[in-house]
């Protein structure tokens, strides 16, 4: 059965640096990985239809035994939307031979300005029934929490979403 979950959190950033942060690899992969991961891009492409692959690797995979391998899960992501300083939506599959990570994830990041900062609205649909509701709960709560965290250590930095994008990794 197809389940929807969400989080959501203010961010002391404008809409415009969060964006910047959901559309640049080296900022993904320094705030994205939940706790207890790390990540990394085998390639990243940020335009509509572009997509791209991430490893996520388990510090210790003895209490969560990775989808793709022992410690690892690796991500096959598309970009469905772009809207910049407001949504970023992706398609999102898990490379795994276990069925009950199969299907096709939607994750829609909403952003509006509230006060100083920004909402942070995610929205995933289709989540596969191998991923627990408490675990991708646990999950969405920490990847926002490292956003909060990362983006006020940066003001001013080539994020900004008026610098110009980065070249596509291959």
């Amino acid at each position: 059965m197809a389940r929807t979950d969400t989080a959501s959190r203010v961010i002391a950033a404008s809409p415009a640096r969060v964006y910047a942060a959901l559309v640049d690899p080296d900022a993904l992969a320094a705030w994205l990985p939940p706790d207890g991961m790390s990540g990394r891009f085998e390639r990243f492409d940020a335009r509509p239809g572009g997509s791209y692959r991430m490893v996520l690797t388990y510090t210790d995979a003895s209490g969560a035994p990775g989808k793709a391998t022992a410690d690892s899960d690796v991500v096959e992501a598309r970009f469905v939307a772009l809207v910049p300083g407001v949504r970023v939506a992706q398609a999102v599959d898990f490379v795994s031979a276990d069925p009950a990570f199969a299907g096709t994830m939607t994750m829609t990041w909403e952003l509006a300005r509230v006060g100083e900062g920004t909402r942070v609205d995610l929205r995933a649909e289709d989540v596969p029934d191998g991923i627990s509701a408490e675990d991708h709960a646990a999950g969405l709560a920490s990847s926002l929490a490292h956003l909060a965290r990362w983006l006020p250590e940066r003001p001013g930095s080539a994020r900004r979403a008026s610098a110009a994008p980065k070249a596509p990794a291959r």
